[in-house]
């Protein structure tokens, strides 16, 4: 999720479990540890120019489930011997530097980017898909709740807007999940009647929104997605499925190109690979619109009828039209004519 989720959300969640008379000072503490996990992109950015390496190694040691308890232990630790509040209620503040710290890869895990939340065991990234990156509607009630906590005056309304607020927002959290199970069942049915019952795939949030879900089924020439509307589409109109082409066979050409090996591992296999100037690109299929996905790698170049390794690989820019892509998801949203994504219908 983005940096204020998660910054309101540590705060929040810290502040919900310390005594009354520490509720601001563990507010303060939450957000700092709530946006903690982070920085790990400051090494990664200043010790390597590999794009593909940022991107796959963000998200792993510091986002481990098995690496922050310890970290919060050694954090509540160094406290307890300074700091008085720490020292006068240490299981509470405990739990606030943990779940202050514990909610960031769990808040991650919301959206279809992945978090390696089990780092070093196995190498698969959770990704529940059910909300976007940003998603005012979650994080709204928990700013609104912070920032009275940190103007307003500690009084008897102070807990009673703390939890309301983390009750709104774990209510939404909530809704997204089953608003996300019900388009992955109608998903399930509809691959079923076309044989595709065993492809893999993935529905997840659209911008900013639970309403509208993206579909993305993966082929071994391709991928096909499409969307559904649950305010605008019938229960049982079907999903319009868009293919885009993938060229699968370069792919054996090159099983040794190691950012191929990283971004596979990364996404799990929701990718397309295609020919561009005579380079090798490497789209992730989770992020974007087809044809305008958000990460792509230049990985290879074809030299003399020879596929080498660019190293380091190139990250590719591939802007959509902004206005374009807001108007198309307002109009899936609040009905209106919808323009057909480019592809080709199955």
């Amino acid at each position: 999720m983005d940096s204020v989720t998660q910054l309101v959300t540590g705060a929040l969640l810290a502040a919900a479990v310390v005594p009354a008379k520490h509720r601001r000072a563990a507010l303060w503490a939450g957000a700092a540890l709530g946006t903690l996990p982070d920085l790990d992109v400051l090494p990664l950015s200043l010790l390597n120019d590999d794009p593909v390496l940022k991107m796959t190694a963000h998200r792993s040691i510091t986002h481990s489930l098995l690496i922050l308890p310890w970290v919060a232990t050694l954090i509540w630790w160094w406290c307890k011997r300074s700091n008085g509040r720490v020292a006068e209620a240490p299981k509470a503040w405990w739990w606030a530097i943990f779940l202050g710290l514990i909610n960031h890869p769990l808040l991650d895990c919301f959206n279809a980017y992945g978090t390696w939340l089990f780092w070093p065991l196995g190498e698969e990234a959770i990704m529940w898909g059910n909300m976007f990156v940003i998603d005012p509607l979650f994080t709204l009630p928990l700013l609104l709740g912070f920032v009275w906590i940190a103007i307003k005056p500690l009084s008897r309304y102070t807990g009673k807007v703390m939890y309301g607020a983390i009750g709104l927002s774990v209510l939404y959290f909530a809704w997204s999940l089953a608003a996300q199970m019900w388009v992955m069942h109608k998903v399930d049915a509809q691959l079923a009647e076309l044989g595709l019952e065993d492809a893999p795939r993935l529905v997840t949030a659209t911008p900013f929104n639970t309403l509208v879900w993206q579909v993305i089924v993966m082929q071994p020439d391709g991928v096909l997605s499409g969307s559904y509307s649950i305010s605008q589409d019938a229960a049982d109109a079907p999903i319009a499925l868009q293919h885009t082409a993938s060229d699968a066979a370069v792919l054996t050409k090159i099983p040794d190109n190691v950012a191929l090996q990283r971004l596979r591992r990364f996404n799990q296999g929701y990718f397309i690979a295609h020919e561009q100037d005579g380079q090798l690109i490497i789209s992730d299929v989770r992020m974007g619109r087809a044809p305008h996905y958000t990460f792509n790698f230049a990985i290879a170049r074809l030299h003399n009828g020879v596929w080498q390794e660019l190293s380091p690989p190139v990250q590719i820019q591939d802007r959509p039209d902004v206005k374009k892509e807001w108007g198309y998801l307002q109009q899936r949203l609040w009905g209106g004519s919808v323009p057909v994504p480019e592809g080709n219908t199955p």
